[in-house]
This record gives structure tokens, sequence and C-alpha cells, in this order.
């Protein structure tokens, strides 16, 4: 039987398919690892554009280098001004800068003296310091010691009223001088606003009224979120959920009312909110990758902590008395999100606190870089061994209790700003016996399933004796490991293993009781939330023991009662996901 060569044009093909199958084999890791740098690198892309979009020029203040431009609130809307800084176009401009705050500033003072501004015909300013879009300062006199509420109206049955006590800049509740910014305008609306102007014992003094059309979102977010009302019948706590690092919207913080509504939208130079804390009446909140914030109830930003050579990730906290602690990694270093800063809030200055790879050094001996073939392929190339993602500062013996995503553990270490020391690990077990860290593990207490990839890790309350305390956390309920070989768990049926999960899992709220002297943990309160397998919080919030909960995967948050039933859930909009959502009353800060 005679044998057939190949055609010379079907070798000819083979070469090409093979040629393309080599250049595929190159290029497709390159591609994995390109696309994972473009997705995690946006989180430290800095606002280059603050354009105002702003009226003609009615004045300017040469010497602040300050134009007074003209605010369009509609036809019939209220007279407002905005404040534009001449240099607002040049290269490295921003309004997180102290120097272009005091500026603005010294030009309020200015238009405070142009005239008596009364509350009929007071000082409007559209966000006269740049951090928000929708906020409008006010400030006028009145004859008598008053305080100020007002209401804001949208005509649209699904949108309700918004009413608060302002808080005044003074820090007094009555006074005959008001400041204030007017949180609650809906972006996209016209707004009817009601001043009711009263004395100390209620006496009704003055009503005013006047309208106010505000533009549309400068990020492009919905102005309103889908709802569901869940099974408790239980009403929702006073306050404003406050969503932090949307993915797709980084640069911004948004907060919404109880109906879904956005009632303020705050500008950041960049990154975006991990948490708020509270400091007298002001705020302290990362503002970009490298910068944290203080900033009180006008808008106006009072000191900014620059982390020179560092990049935020994940949580700040407050440590001793006058010092602020953050979760960062070195800009340029070869690991990522493994070391905890401290930061003086009157100096401002930056010291690094903790290096974990050497709090840890035995375990970190066994670990590697992120590989593109991993789950977490979006990380290759970066030496995520320990992914710490929320930290609590504990006073009574200077330690610091943080979570690791990366070993699914709650760790301890003990004197923080003296001796650090590895105090206990909280977790699967299993992951630590092979390491150095084995006897530190607290023995679970109880037949449960540990928690995997948790997140946002927080003191709850005290125990019954010294050395027993309470945690919460919110329980990802995924495994992953995306640094180490060697190591395989067999986890339980119910624990998830896909990022996205097939619809059958949960996430849970778990409560731990530590207990140090019995070297124990248990579960004393749980409940199921819906799945997310990485970011997310579940926090308590309010006298009613409500929690609020984001599941950053899933795309919702809502607000559940004490024992973990749904009052209501929020759908949002993101890439991927979106890290937190806190709720806050803002009491002192935009009101009385």
């Amino acid at each position: 039987m005679e044998t057939q060569t190949p055609k010379p044009r079907r070798r000819k093909w083979l070469l090409i398919l093979l040629a393309v199958l080599l250049v595929l084999a190159v290029a497709v890791p390159l591609i994995v690892l390109a696309v994972s740098k473009a997705f995690t690198a946006q989180e430290s892309v800095v606002r280059s554009d603050w354009q105002i979009d702003a009226g003609k020029e009615v004045a300017s203040n040469e010497e602040l280098q300050i134009e007074y431009a003209e605010a369009d609130l509609g036809d019939e809307g209220m007279r407002a001004l905005y404040l534009v800084p001449m240099d607002i176009e040049e290269e490295g401009f921003t309004f997180y800068d102290t120097e272009v705050q005091q500026r603005l500033a010294g030009a309020l003072e200015e238009l405070k003296t142009v005239t008596t501004w009364t509350a009929d015909n007071p000082l409007a300013v559209v966000s006269p310091y740049g951090t928000s879009s929708n906020g409008l300062y006010l400030y006028f006199t009145t004859d008598m010691a008053t305080e100020v509420q007002y209401t804001v109206h949208v005509d649209d049955p699904d949108i309700p009223d918004f009413t608060a006590t302002a808080a005044d800049a003074s820090g007094q509740r009555y006074g005959r001088t008001h400041e204030f910014q007017l949180i609650g305008l809906v972006p996209g609306e016209v707004n009817e606003v009601t001043l009711t102007i009263a004395g100390s014992w209620g006496n009704l003094r003055q009503t005013v009224h006047f309208t106010v059309e505000m533009p549309e979102t400068e990020s492009g977010y919905n102005t309103r979120l889908e709802t569901t009302d869940g099974s408790s019948e239980e009403e929702l706590s006073d306050g404003l959920f406050t969503m932090m690092r949307v993915n797709g919207y980084l640069g911004y913080g948004f907060m919404y009312d109880n109906a879904g509504v956005m009632r303020y939208e705050m500008v950041l130079e960049g990154f975006g909110l991990d948490r708020i804390l509270s400091a007298d009446n002001d705020i302290i909140t990362c503002v970009s990758s490298t910068k944290i914030a203080r900033i009180n109830g006008l808008g106006q930003v009072e000191q900014v902590y620059d982390l020179d050579g560092y990049e935020l990730h994940h949580d700040i906290g407050f440590g001793q008395d006058g010092e602020l602690l953050a979760l960062a990694e070195h800009a340029d270093g070869e690991t990522v999100e493994d070391v905890v800063l401290s930061i003086d809030l009157e100096s401002g200055a930056v010291t690094e606190l903790l290096d974990f790879t050497q709090v840890m050094d035995g375990y970190f001996a066994l670990t590697r870089p992120v590989s593109a073939t991993d789950p977490f392929f979006w990380q290759a190339g970066e030496w995520d061994w320990i992914h710490l993602n929320s930290l609590q500062y504990m006073a009574e013996d200077d330690s610091l209790i943080v979570s690791s995503r990366e070993t699914s553990t709650i760790i301890k270490v003990k004197g923080i700003h003296t001796a650090p020391e590895v105090d206990w690990l909280a977790g699967d077990e299993r992951f630590w016996a092979d390491t150095p860290y084995a006897d530190l593990c607290l023995t679970q207490e109880g037949d449960f399933v540990p928690q995997y990839g948790q997140h946002c890790v927080e003191f709850l309350q005290s125990g019954e004796e010294d050395g027993v305390y309470y945690l919460l956390l919110y329980n990802n309920n995924y495994w992953s490991l995306n640094s180490r070989d060697g190591l395989e768990l067999e986890v339980a049926d119910t624990v998830g293993t896909d990022l996205y999960g097939d619809g059958s899992e949960t996430s849970q709220v778990y409560v731990y009781k530590i207990d140090e002297n019995a070297r124990t943990f248990a579960l004393t309160q749980s409940f199921d939330v819906p799945y997310s397998s990485i970011v997310s919080n579940g926090t308590p919030y309010g006298e009613n023991g409500h929690w609020v909960v984001n599941s950053g995967v899933s795309m919702v948050f809502g607000e559940y009662d004490s024992a973990g039933n749904l009052i209501r859930e929020y759908a949002y909009e993101c890439t991927m996901q979106n890290y937190r959502t806190f709720k806050y009353d803002y009491q002192g800060f935009w009101f009385a």
C-alpha cells in the first residue's frame, strides 16, 4: 500500500497553528498579568481633573487666588456661589491640600463681611471646600439665639422628605450666628428646602423656603437604590448608609438614607473610604491611597496626613491617645498588605510600627508570590502572603487584633509599641500545624465551622472576667490560598471555594467569645447573609442592637435586627465588589 505524504499547504497550516499556540502559551500569562495589574492599579490613581461646572465669574480675590462664580441652581432657585481656585487646572492641584483649604476659608470670611446675611438672604455656597458635589454651605445671623432645622422635599412620591437639625460650626446648638452645611439635597432633582428657625424653648421664630435644583452626581452613580423589605417588622435605625470604595467609582463616597436615596456624594482625591472615625465633631478618613484627612462638618480639610512611601489598604483605627493606626504596604516593596503604621494626629509624623514579615518571619518564610494560576490571579506577581484587612487596638495590654484573609485567621499581637510578639491565632488550627505557630492557636470550643477569608474583625464587648471578651466579624465563608504550596485543607461542604459561588453558599456574621485564660474561642452568635467571597462587613449599629451588613460580591447591603432577621436590603451596582458599607448618625458633625 502506497503511503501518501502531506500536501505542502497542509504542512504550512499545521506550522501556523503550532506557532499560534506557542504565541498564546507565552502571551496568555502576560495578558492575565497585565489585566490583573490594571485592575489593582486603579486604587492608586489620583484625581487629575477638579474642574467645577460653575457659571460666570462675578468677583475674585487676587491675593487668595480665588474666583467667585455663579452656581446654576435653577431659574427660580436660590442664588448661590462656587469658589473656584485660580490654579485648579494646574498639574498636581488637589482640594486635599491645607494651603488650598486656607485660601478657600479666607474667601468665605471675606464673603461674610459683604453684607448682613439673614435667613431670608443667606450666604450660600455649593461645596465651598471641594470635598462634595451636593453639600450646600449656609451662613446667616438671627436677632435671637436659635437653632435651625431643615426639611428637603422632592416632588416624587418615592423620595421621602429629609429632615435634620443643623450642627453649627460653632459647636453650639443655639446661637445668633449660623454656619453649617445643609445635607440631603438629591442630585438631579429640584429640591424644595424649608428652614425652621426656633428658640431654645421651642418657639418658632421664622420659616424660610427656597428651591435648589442640584446637578447630577459627579460620579455618575445611581441616586436611588433598589430596596427589598425583609421578614423583620422592626423599624430601621436613623442614620446614613455610607458606601466605601465602590469599584468602578473609586474616588467617591456615597451616603444613602433609609429609602435608598443618595443624600451626599463625597469627592475624594482617589482610592476610597475604608471607615470614618469621629474626632471632636470632625471625621478622619482615607482620601487617597497615600493620604488620610481630618475634615470638619463644613467639608473643610483641616489636616492632611501624607503617608509618603506607603499605600493604604483596608483599615484605619485609633491606637494610643493621639495616635492613628493604619494598615498599609510599602509603595515599592516586595510584599503587600502586611504593614501597620502609627500616625501622630497632632504632628502628622508617620512611623512604621509593625512589619509582619518580621513579626511572623517564621511563617513568611513558607510563602510565595501569587501566580497567574491562583484563584486571585488579578494579584499575580504580588507577594500577598498575609493580607491584613482590619485592625482593632486593645489598650489594656497594648495589643493589636488583626484579620488575615489569606490565612483565614484572626491574629493578636501583644506589646506592639515595645516588643511585638504574636499572642494567639484563632481559626482553623490545621492551617498552622506545620509552622512555628502551631502552639499559639486557640482551641475551638464547640461544634461549628470556623471562619474562612474573614473581614472586618472588631471588638464587640467585654466578657464576664478579665481576659474574656467578644469579637464580631464578617465570615466570608470562602476558602482560598494563593501564597503557599503543599497545603491542602478539606473544608466543610458549606464553605465556598468559588469566587462567585454557585448560589448555594452563604456568608455569615459571627460573634466569637475569646477566652485568653482558657486559650479558647467559641461561636456565640451567627446568622446567614448573602454570599461574598471577599471584602464585606457586618457591624452593630444603634441602641437597638441592629446590624448593618454589606455583602460586596453579591452587591447588596442591608440592616438586620438583633436576631439577624433582615429589615431591608439595598441592591447596588459596581465592578466586581464594594468594599464596605457602614451606617453613621453624623451627630455633632452634620446634625445636632
